[in-house]
């Protein structure tokens, strides 16, 4: 039985619970909110970062619902910012300025990467991340069959 009475929404809320209940599980948390704006405060650094057309590339393949998330706010003039790690890892933490605790934008970074290599087509992944300075890539979780080795 359909919960929205459109068979589209119903599925973009299965799939955002899913990629929400995944960050969950990266974090070790069972706190739907705090996973949310992880992966936000993720997404929105991450596609700031890379270059319009990459963006816009990324935000296809994410279920509708994240995708509305993750275009909030962007300025498209604006990027990419051009960020170093520090920055980046900045941008992700101002994301998170209210959350309570030690702050990890590091941590938050590889859970909401994780979740995005597990959940979008690898080539458009290994787009991205080629588009990344070295020092960001190492964020990214190693492709698989690649263990130890660098990206």
């Amino acid at each position: 039985m359909s919960q929205t009475g459109l068979e589209v929404f119903d599925k973009t809320f299965h799939k955002t619970n899913e990629w929400l209940q995944d960050v969950m599980e990266e974090l070790h948390t069972d706190d739907r909110k705090y996973a949310y704006r992880v992966l936000r405060a993720s997404l929105h650094a991450l596609r700031d970062r890379i270059t319009v057309a990459e963006a816009a590339d990324l935000g296809a393949q994410l279920p509708m619902l994240i995708r509305g998330f993750y275009y909030e706010g962007w300025k498209p003039g604006a990027t990419p910012t051009g960020d170093d790690l520090q920055e980046f890892l900045e941008r992700i933490q101002s994301g998170m300025e209210d959350q309570p605790g030690v702050p990890d934008p590091r941590r938050w970074a590889q859970a909401s990467f994780a979740v995005l290599a597990r959940h979008v087509d690898p080539g458009e992944i290994e787009d991205v991340i080629g588009i990344l300075p070295e020092e960001i890539r190492t964020l990214w979780p190693e492709p698989a069959g690649t263990e130890g080795g660098a990206r």
